[in-house]
């Protein structure tokens, strides 16, 4: 791990439920984030991306949840945090900005009345002192007349000042550390893009170290420095933007790659697709996960434990066959 890291996970393991019920949404994640970087994690839905967010925060339900490993944020043991402790590091440390803002804010109280109220727990300041930070936290994340908008409660406001405003509370305690949940999924494209852009400059402006989850490539490229791939709870490829975009190593990763839609695509040419599903997280097949639907795969492939492959400077993939995946993909996969 690296001596610069703010965040450090390793060998972590989520299961939800247990016996035969029990489903491994997490199987040995480990992931250090450096200060002041932006790491992408990607995958398609049920990969473990927002498992793996949400055990930084420990928001899993701790009767329904065995979680082990290692989580260190900041310098704290995030597993070993007692009650009191950790609703101190919620907010003061560490926040998330939640995917859907109307579900996460209280919907009798004013958008005001929220970020007041976590401002004073936080930083123990009177009223009008955490009235004035929450105005100038509507300023920063650009909502227009902040001083209308404490006021309002969470259904008066359009979806993108409901974004903002979910922005606004996450950095309402000065934390370190924030957590992006599909931030731009339920926005339409225009204010996506904009919300990309207030968190890039937010990153630079305040040094935050952000761990970003989406399905969308085109949004983890324009906000990270470095993208985490993952698949049936595990990462599968790691490396910066630039080597991910230009040389994926891991069959998944040229997959999704090559089914988005892009600029070479051609007018009445068919987007590829992967075939197949994702595994069964309660019923895991042994060796690689993904292995049913890739092009690659070998006999060796689908028995024992798929290492992590360093193919170069801070770049691996979890594959046994790195040999050939940096080939053109021309073979064809069957369903």
């Amino acid at each position: 791990m690296s001596q610069d890291a703010i965040i450090e996970i390793k060998d972590l393991e989520v299961v939800f439920g247990s016996g035969s019920a029990a489903v491994r949404a997490v199987n040995g994640v480990s992931l250090c984030v450096e200060r002041g970087q932006t790491v992408a994690l990607i995958g398609e839905s049920g990969s473990g991306k927002s498992v793996t967010l949400r055990s930084l925060l420990r928001l899993h339900a701790p009767k329904r949840t065995s979680i082990k490993g290692s989580i260190r944020v900041a310098g704290h043991d995030v597993l070993s945090l007692s009650s009191s402790a950790l609703s101190d590091f919620r907010g003061e440390v560490c926040s998330m900005i939640f995917q859907e803002p109307l579900l996460a804010l209280d919907p009798v109280y004013s958008v005001g009345d929220q970020i007041i109220e976590s401002i004073q727990r936080h930083k123990g300041c009177s009223r009008a002192e955490a009235n004035k930070k929450a105005l100038a936290l509507f300023e920063r994340v650009k909502i227009p007349s902040p001083e209308r908008r404490l006021a309002a409660y969470p259904h008066e406001m359009s979806g993108g000042m409901r974004q903002r405003a979910m922005i606004a509370l996450a950095l309402a305690c000065d934390p370190q550390v924030l957590l992006a949940d599909e931030p731009t999924t339920a926005l339409d494209a225009t204010v996506q893009i904009q919300i990309l852009l207030l968190l890039r400059e937010l990153q630079k402006t305040l040094g935050l170290s952000i761990v970003f989850v989406t399905h969308d490539i085109g949004a983890a490229v324009e906000v990270a420095d470095r993208i985490a791939v993952m698949y049936a709870g595990q990462i599968v490829e790691e490396g910066d933007v630039r080597t991910i975009m230009r040389a994926p190593r891991h069959p998944y990763t040229k997959a999704l790659l090559q089914s988005r839609a892009h600029g070479s695509l051609d007018r009445g040419q068919r987007l590829a697709t992967i075939p197949g599903a994702p595994p069964d997280l309660a019923k895991l097949p042994p060796g690689c996960a993904f292995a049913p639907r890739c092009a690659y795969a070998q006999d060796a492939c689908r028995e024992g434990t798929i290492a992590l492959v360093s193919l170069g400077e801070s770049h691996g993939a979890r594959c046994r066959r790195t040999d050939v995946t940096h080939l053109p993909h021309t073979e064809s996969v069957e369903a």
